[in-house]
């Protein structure tokens, strides 16, 4: 071989290697890529919970096991909202069936419950600051028959195992953080007649600050026999106990719940409700959920307008969203019950030639003076209901790397809930979201008071699909009533306006008081509020905060948003 052959040789062997060293890093490029694509994605109202999801990810967890690590961690980090002293809405889409499923895990009315349970002496409804303390108020919590049903059907890890940060947070303690801070502030002041909870979070009646460190034992031992022994744990033996004698020896209220009313609760599985809005599949929670039926129906009417071409800074746009939100609520509040107890004209409720007619009644070149119910198909005549003010609530997304998806809704009701702690969770005041009153113009409410009954609620955990039935966007909000339109608003900013589950999440808030437009304070806001009052609509800028929380596809990958006005993180795998 000449040396000018084995230079040549030597230059193509040189060419040869970097040809096969650009094909080996643009593999390893296509293969990062994949696999950040495969990511699973997280997002809570609370950064500790954000991170016991993705803890479970890591250890080779489903969406479903993220989810239930969330909702466990949030019972000791987050107590004022949410937690196992109370129940949630839990909507999953399987990647492998392509099916979506649902379990009701609302809390449910003790057997001594009766329709007059919140009538004072003189036969009219207690005011809700008289209603809710102590123990009248509590429901029987549904969170952990829920978990059992989540895990048993899509769970992947150990069930002690998604306990694991739950009690690491509960033995060996958390900071409060600055939100928590403001609701033992706003609270402490009641507790005198709740000594647990006024020992645990504000000793010597002194609210516990921001920075101060919480270590809940009772609640770490709780955790850890339910981890060990299963869901029995909870609903039977010391802690069935525990929870009894909390609700009969309550300060406040003291009312009745048996061994029998906590053994004998069941989570339910419900069919999704799912419509098709434009192009996409939306499905959420059916009753006793009101989230889905009225998050549905306000798009149906919305339907026939173009939002999008609108603008996001368009009164036009906010005019027409406000007229379908008051007339969908109208019927969320004449017909909406627990579907076990009454009949619920669901079909009805979101049926397009129904929400055709009732989108017909808004005008754009003027508000409607007053809304009413309307008479959807297949509705019986309903007496008027009392209006619920729920408040302690929390969301929570999931998305694994198999596709699998979750948007589950935990709640207690109002901020810590009853007031009432056993085992050191906070117990829930749920049966507060029943009708006070529970007849109105001499018919039946349909969300009156009744034992065994759940009360109506309005979380709204919520998938969206895209034109060929992708799961493109999971998402749910805190809120009380709002929560529906934190939701409907996000939807609207995604699929409508083309925003980013962020940037939808940021949009100005809205809801309503009476037949005045309550809008939230931003820059934006005014020119917005200006063209609702030409219109005719009473309309103010007031403080209306959420707590969204949400999974998005991007391209082939899930990338996660939390709602600014939180504490809230969203984490990847």
């Amino acid at each position: 071989m000449t040396g000018r052959n084995a230079s040549a040789r030597s230059e193509r062997m040189a060419r040869v290697r970097m040809a096969l060293a650009s094909l080996l890093l643009l593999a390893l490029a296509i293969a990062g890529l994949q696999a950040a694509r495969a990511q699973g994605v997280v997002s809570a109202a609370d950064p500790r919970a954000s991170e016991a999801g993705v803890e479970m990810l890591r250890a080779g967890g489903s969406a479903a096991d993220a989810a239930l690590a969330m909702m466990l961690t949030l019972t000791v980090v987050e107590p004022q909202s949410s937690g196992i002293g109370g129940g949630g809405f839990f909507v999953h889409h399987d990647a492998a069936r392509g099916l979506i499923d649902t379990i009701d895990g609302r809390e449910r009315a003790p057997a001594a419950a009766r329709p007059d349970r919140f009538l004072g002496a003189d036969g009219k409804p207690l005011p809700y600051d008289r209603a809710y303390p102590g123990g009248l108020s509590v429901g029987i919590p549904g969170n952990i028959r829920l978990a059992e049903q989540a895990h048993r059907r899509w769970g992947k890890l150990p069930w002690a195992r998604l306990f694991e940060p739950a009690i690491r947070h509960a033995e060996q303690g958390y900071i409060v953080s600055p939100m928590m801070a403001r609701f033992i502030a706003g609270s402490a002041g009641r507790w005198r007649d709740f000594p647990d909870t006024q020992a645990l979070y504000a000793p010597g009646g002194t609210p516990l600050p921001v920075g101060a460190t919480v270590r809940n034992p009772k609640l770490a031992a709780l955790l850890r026999r339910i981890a060990a022994e299963g869901p029995d744990a909870f609903y039977r033996g010391d802690n069935a106990g525990a929870i009894i004698g909390a609700v009969g020896g309550s300060r406040l209220n003291p009312a009745v719940i048996t061994a029998a009313d906590l053994g004998g609760y069941t989570a339910t599985p419900r069919n999704a409700v799912c419509v098709r809005y434009r192009v996409y599949k939306i499905c959420g929670m059916g009753p006793p959920s009101s989230g889905a039926t009225t998050v549905f129906g306000i798009l149906g009417m919305i339907e026939r307008f173009d939002i999008g071409s609108m603008g996001a800074d368009s009164p036009d746009a906010w005019h027409v969203v406000a007229e379908a939100m008051r007339l969908s609520y109208a019927d969320r509040g004449q017909y909406i019950g627990d579907p076990d107890f009454v009949a619920v004209p669901l079909t009805g409720l979101i049926d397009p030639a129904y929400l055709a007619r009732r989108s017909r009644l808004i005008r754009m070149d003027r508000a409607m003076p007053s809304v009413r119910h309307g008479t959807p198909p297949g509705a019986a005549p309903r007496g008027a209901p009392t209006k619920s003010t729920e408040k302690g609530t929390t969301h929570f997304s999931a998305v694994d790397a198999e596709g699998n998806v979750v948007a589950m809704t935990s709640t207690i009701e109002d901020i810590w809930g009853s007031q009432l702690m056993a085992n050191g969770m906070m117990l829930n005041n749920e049966l507060t979201d029943f009708s006070l009153a529970p007849v109105r113009d001499g018919l039946a409410v349909a969300n009156r008071v009744q034992a065994g009954k759940r009360p109506l609620s309005s979380m709204s955990p919520t998938i969206v699909y895209d034109a060929q039935d992708r799961p493109i966007l999971a998402l749910g909000s805190a809120g009380g009533p709002r929560i529906i339109m934190h939701v409907t608003k996000t939807l609207i900013g995604v699929l409508d306006f083309g925003l980013s589950a962020e940037e939808a999440i940021a949009l100005p808030n809205l809801f309503f008081d009476g037949n005045t437009v309550l809008m939230e304070r931003s820059a934006r806001t005014g020119p917005i509020v200006a063209g609702l009052r030409a219109k005719g609509h009473s309309a103010r800028q007031v403080s209306l905060g959420s707590k969204v929380n949400a999974v998005q596809r991007v391209g082939d990958g899930w990338q996660g948003a939390a709602d600014p006005r939180s504490e809230g993180t969203a984490l990847a795998q």
